[in-house]
């Protein structure tokens, strides 16, 4: 069993989401907390696997408790689930190490996904040994709501991902130039990506039109979680 601690600072929230990880095959609610010094003791006091982290907390926020986690050496698994959606606090959270980011609110159906994901990528890093290039670009794919597109040459999965962790992150349309700046990639880059997953309906395209010149291009995540 994948032992898992909820925590969210609304004891109402925490309950809905323990019972649906209760409901998934595999899994198992080891306890749940309300706040980071609570997060923190019962990782030190309770095996835990994964923690299913929210950021707005009342003490401090979910990306501190990840710092203290691997301060004190815990490499516990993390899953942010949280309402905080701006850009910064998502990429705060990936280099931070979690491994997955799932913005409220979400139905059963989105978190199972992320926690079937999650399941089969332990399972993979369980049987150790080496992995040739295909199967490390499934491990870090592997934690994506939907089918990774087969990539032609010369696109990177991680960099795939980094573009659709922003796209999910943004409050609505963006241009090519708003990802671009939002990921630190360069702008022909960012088009490329989009264009790549618009044409794999992953990401839906619509013209904002201004009082002269072009219309603007704008893209929006539009697959479902």
């Amino acid at each position: 069993m994948i032992e898992v601690l909820v925590v969210d600072d609304d004891t109402r929230v925490a309950d809905v989401n323990a019972a649906y990880v209760a409901k998934i095959p595999g899994f198992r609610v080891a306890a749940k907390a309300h706040n980071a010094t609570e997060a923190l003791r019962v990782v030190e006091d309770v095996p835990v696997d994964l923690v299913l982290l929210d950021h707005y907390l009342p003490d401090e926020t979910g990306l501190s408790v990840v710092r203290s986690l691997r301060e004190r050496g815990h490499q516990t698994d993390v899953i942010m689930v949280t309402a905080a959606r701006d850009v910064a606090t998502v990429q705060a959270a990936m280099r931070h190490g979690a491994l997955q980011y799932l913005v409220k609110p979400f139905s059963y159906a989105g978190l199972r996904a992320k926690l079937d994901a999650y399941a089969t990528l332990r399972r993979t890093l369980d049987g150790g040994g080496e992995a040739e290039q295909a199967e490390v670009d499934r491990m870090f794919s592997a934690l994506s709501s939907t089918p990774a597109p087969e990539l032609p040459k010369g696109h990177s999965p991680t960099t795939a991902e980094l573009v659709r962790r922003a796209l999910m992150a943004a409050e609505g349309p963006i241009s090519a130039q708003e990802l671009a700046d939002r990921t630190r990639l360069s702008r022909q880059t960012a088009q490329r990506y989009l264009k790549l997953l618009e044409r794999t309906g992953r990401v839906s395209l619509s013209l904002k039109y201004g009082d002269t010149g072009r219309p603007e291009h704008r893209y929006e995540w539009a697959a479902s979680i």
